[in-house]
């Protein structure tokens, strides 16, 4: 399918650059213009980094992907680019698991794993759709996890099996069936459901996986009568079309022709590996393989398609033993001669840059145990994140966007823009460092901040409070509420949909105290925070850095009001340097907000939805895929989300 015109990034909103985002953007600009790949913005917190890097892409026609260190992250940038480009395609990949047990084997207890996971069905739609629209139109931005550089299937056999179904086109109701079979949608007498299709006579009814509406085609005389688009709501006709094109119902698709040549790779790598285990006497770990492969086979024979088909996604795709797969990196455009064709921006770089590097190895030492034991072929292994540098070598020009750059992007970036000036004249909070334990008082880090917030704190103001672990932050929660002060807990065990919800809750005043722990730090825009206090501030080490108190304090530099408490008995070097900082970039900006007479204001942000869900999941959209034996998990020893504001 060929792509349309071009089409220009259009930015609508009602600023325009101010402060030091003009020459941000100038200083950027030019160096996209000189072919520099790597480059920096550094901006402090509330310099308005995102609006800079949306009057980059503003009037380009090369599409954009946007990586960040989390899905709450995600979530923020996806409803503020969509906000700065609404005529244009703004869409949203993180990883659609609300729960995800990875498969693995314990070998000292002889524990299998085996893979269970919670889809999303929702967040699978918005990674349906960002996908089909990279395939379709040029003026695209997608918001993504790191979690995009994970194996994708095939984005040519993705193209190649979509459906390009047009009015007064022959096809009769048998074929019709018949390839929508092929490209893994299923049929159903019942509720329509996103991959689904329902047949009713001369009516053939199809809701695609990356929409909220679907397709209803009326034939008749073996062609084409009809075709509508129908909302999944109310079931009335939304508007007619000439013509509509229908996606693979899953990424993972195949051919039959690449199906067969695969179930024969197959069976040529489990006779090898069936001889290597029997030759060393391995004969139960050749049982088990020798199962679960042939069991596979038949499955990919009958159906197309097994539980766990990304594990042989090298011998679907024809690839060679240690190439990289493909990821949503490789749905992205190519220019003449072969080279990524789009932009890259790295949001918070300093936390995604090293996550982007650890994922292969993580990923590569269970794999390496399954196949070790006989649960997997070695095949399985080139299932697979990307080696960082295969990822570089997979797109062009960077920008890495955050206020505390790693070492990494520093020497390998030709050019750093500054944007330290804030356009709303906001300072940097002030610091106050109070003791974790004051003997004098017998007062601790939690009754001073109970106090605080219950004398100093009005209802319409809002507090962080940051801890060191997710068990403090839930059991501050409810040693919070028994003494009647409204709050919520926030970490990475929270589900994605939750944590949209909750920090919507917050700012709506729902309840004024947010406690977490490593979520609270990059990017989240809070401008009714007026504190942010950090427990434990002297516990050197990655939660307590110098980055890492940067950031979180800087949740509190959105509000004129903004302050920050840092509970330490001892001043580490990392709270020197913070102070030290925060107090230099408090004189830079108080000095121009002094020459450019401009007097601070609080930011304005509307609250809304951060993503566009129908409804929020609350766990009725999330289909669990598969069950796991013997299992063993941590997360029993935390608490559930309290699921207060659903």
């Amino acid at each position: 399918m060929a792509k349309i015109a071009k089409r220009q990034f259009k930015l609508v909103s009602k600023y325009k650059p101010l402060g030091d985002q003009p020459g941000a953007i100038s200083s950027l600009k030019k160096g996209i213009s000189e072919d520099k790949r790597f480059q920096t913005l550094l901006g402090v917190t509330g310099s308005g980094k995102t609006f800079s890097m949306a009057n980059i892409i503003d009037g380009t026609t090369s599409p954009v992907l946007v990586m960040a260190p989390n899905k709450a992250l995600a979530a923020q940038l996806y409803r503020e680019y969509k906000n700065y480009f609404p005529d244009n395609s703004v869409n949203y990949f993180v990883s659609y698991y609300d729960y995800y047990q990875p498969e693995a084997y314990l070998p000292i207890t002889d524990t299998y794993i085996g893979k269970e996971a919670m889809i999303n069905q929702e967040i699978d739609r918005f990674r349906h759709q960002a996908t089909s629209a990279l395939l379709s139109r040029n003026d695209v931005i997608v918001v993504a996890s790191v979690s995009c550089i994970y194996n994708l299937g095939v984005p040519i056999n993705y193209l190649q099996s979509s459906l390009r179904l047009s009015k007064g086109q022959t096809i009769t109701r048998s074929d019709l069936i018949s390839q929508l079979i092929k490209i893994q949608f299923s049929r159903t007498n019942g509720v329509l459901e996103r991959g689904n299709f329902r047949a009713r006579g001369e009516v053939i009814e199809i809701m695609p996986s990356s929409n909220k509406s679907y397709y209803r085609l009326e034939l008749k005389d073996q062609k084409i009568d009809n075709l509508y688009v129908i909302d999944g709501v109310t079931y009335k006709i939304k508007e007619e079309l000439p013509e509509i094109v229908i996606f693979p119902a899953k990424h993972f698709i195949s051919t039959k022709p690449q199906i067969e040549a695969a179930i024969s790779d197959i069976k040529a790598e489990l006779k090898d590996r069936l001889k290597y285990f029997k030759d060393n006497k391995l004969l139960l770990e050749a049982q088990r393989l020798e199962r679960r492969s042939r069991y596979d086979m038949e499955m990919l024979k009958t159906l197309g398609y097994c539980h766990g088909i990304e594990n042989y996604s090298r011998h679907l795709s024809g690839k060679l033993a240690g190439e990289a797969p493909d990821s949503l990196l490789a749905y992205f455009p190519k220019d003449k001669e072969g080279k990524p064709d789009f932009l890259t921006i790295i949001d918070e770089s300093h936390i995604a840059v090293p996550q982007i590097r650890g994922m292969y190895e993580g990923d590569r030492s269970r794999k390496e145990t399954l196949v070790k034991y006989g649960w997997r072929l070695p095949s399985a292994l080139d299932n697979r994140p990307l080696r960082f540098q295969e990822f570089l070598e997979r797109v062009n020009k960077i920008i890495f966007t955050t206020a505390t750059p790693g070492k990494w992007e520093l020497e390998k970036s030709k050019n750093i823009a500054k944007q330290i000036i804030r356009p709303t004249g906001l300072v940097d909070p002030p610091i106050t460092v109070r003791p974790v334990f004051d003997k004098k008082n017998n007062w601790t880090q939690i009754d001073d901040i109970v106090s605080i917030v219950k004398e100093k704190i009005n209802p319409k103001e809002r507090v962080i409070i940051n801890t060191l672990t997710k068990r403090q932050a839930e059991d501050l929660v409810e040693y919070l509420e028994k003494t009647n002060i409204k709050s919520e807990y926030l970490h990475s065990d929270v589900k994605l949909v939750e944590r949209t919800e909750v920090l919507k809750a917050f700012r709506e005043g729902k309840f004024n105290v947010l406690v977490g722990v490593n979520l609270l730090r990059e990017g989240l825009d809070l401008p009714e925070v007026v504190l942010v206090a950090i427990l434990d501030a002297d516990r050197e080490g990655f939660l307590r850095s110098r980055t890492s108190l940067m950031q979180t304090m800087g949740r509190a530099a959105r509000n004129v009001l903004g302050r920050v408490i840092l509970y330490a008995d001892n001043i580490t070097d990392s709270i020197r340097y913070a102070i030290q900082e925060v107090e230099a970039r408090r004189k830079k900006q108080l000095e121009y907000n002094k020459k450019q007479g401009i007097t601070p204001k609080t930011i304005e942000k509307d609250i809304e939805d951060l993503l566009d869900f129908d409804s929020f999941t609350k766990g009725e959209d999330s289909k669990k895929t598969s069950k796991s034996k013997k299992t063993k998990s941590s997360k029993n020893n935390l608490k559930k989300p309290r699921n207060k504001f659903k």
